[in-house]
């Protein structure tokens, strides 16, 4: 038997919906499995210092963006904040603008646990729910979350992972599809060739133009369903270096750069196997890169 935590719709207030430099929209993936990590460190150095939160299914119930666009407005607008005021004498001004994407949102997470006891199941879940509210998610601060569940699959039982599965319902599982970005490079284009052109949305005519009648529009995209760009993790671009005032001089100072792909929202009823839905950490130091890796059908399919 295989145990997983859930934690149920998790609400979460002002998160940075920058993912990337230039992606706004829903939290990079190494936020998440960032504050996976932080709370298995907070556990460790309670009453359980063996466990491991192993991967992560992160599926979203609602976005809502922070953004503005007018009547006559051709794109939208971030809405700021302008906080905290800025002291100026007595008094108190508004500090210079600098553009903060925010969004609220609603998630719940499925985390893989090893090294768990079933008899401590809930002095376990006791830990967590004192610990969660101690954290930030991607910035947020978690204003509420569901019950607590440790649930337990058995590989050689379907209904244990439906049940699992099911438990991240109504909700759109995030999926990796950077096999989409794999095809081959021709006429000179490159991966931020294909993620645009994968991401695209063009208008064609239903039926042959004619000057008698209005054109009729039909929406495509090369591959269906709803993708997004998703920061996924970073790519060390200088080795380890010494620059003075960093943040620490015992740990190793690198430049990176965001490594961005494709990614999917699918509804979680469309699995039938949680290593689908599941992420965890993945680094190549060889090639510079530090990843959140999700293996799925679809990118099993391209190896």
């Amino acid at each position: 038997m295989k145990p997983y935590l859930l934690i149920p719709r998790v609400r979460i207030h002002n998160a940075n919906a920058m993912s990337s430099p230039y992606t706004i929209g829903f939290p990079a993936m190494t936020a998440w499995l960032g504050f996976v990590h932080a709370l298995q460190r907070k556990l460790r150095s309670v009453d359980f210092p063996n466990i491991d939160l192993c991967r992560t299914a992160v599926a979203c119930h609602s976005c809502d963006v922070q953004i503005y666009k007018g009547p006559h407005d051709y794109n939208y607008s971030i809405i700021g904040t302008a906080n905290p005021l800025k002291k100026k004498g007595n008094e108190f001004e508004r500090p210079p603008f600098i553009e903060e994407p925010r969004c609220h949102l609603t998630v719940s997470l499925l985390v893989e646990l090893s090294h768990m006891n079933p008899e401590d199941d809930n002095r376990f879940l006791e830990a967590v729910r004192n610990l969660i509210p101690q954290f930030k998610v991607a910035g947020g601060d978690i204003e509420k979350i569901g019950t607590l569940q440790v649930i337990y699959t058995d590989e050689d039982d379907p209904k244990t992972i439906s049940r699992a599965i099911r438990s991240l319902m109504p909700g759109y599982v995030i999926i990796d599809r950077s096999d989409l970005l794999k095809g081959s490079f021709t006429d000179g284009k490159d991966s931020l060739d294909q993620l645009l052109e994968a991401l695209a949305v063009n208008f064609i005519p239903t039926e042959k133009m004619s000057t008698e009648t209005d054109p009729q529009w039909s929406p495509q995209r090369l591959q269906a369903g709803w993708l997004i760009p998703q920061a996924i993790g970073f790519k060390d671009l200088s080795g380890p270096v010494t620059v003075q005032h960093q943040r620490s001089y015992d740990c190793e100072h690198h430049f990176a750069e965001s490594v961005v792909t494709l990614c999917e929202f699918k509804m979680s009823f469309h699995f039938r196997n949680l290593d689908d839905i599941m992420w965890s950490y993945r680094t190549i130091p060889e090639h510079g890169l530090y990843l959140c890796a999700n293996n799925n059908q679809w990118n099993n399919e391209q190896h």
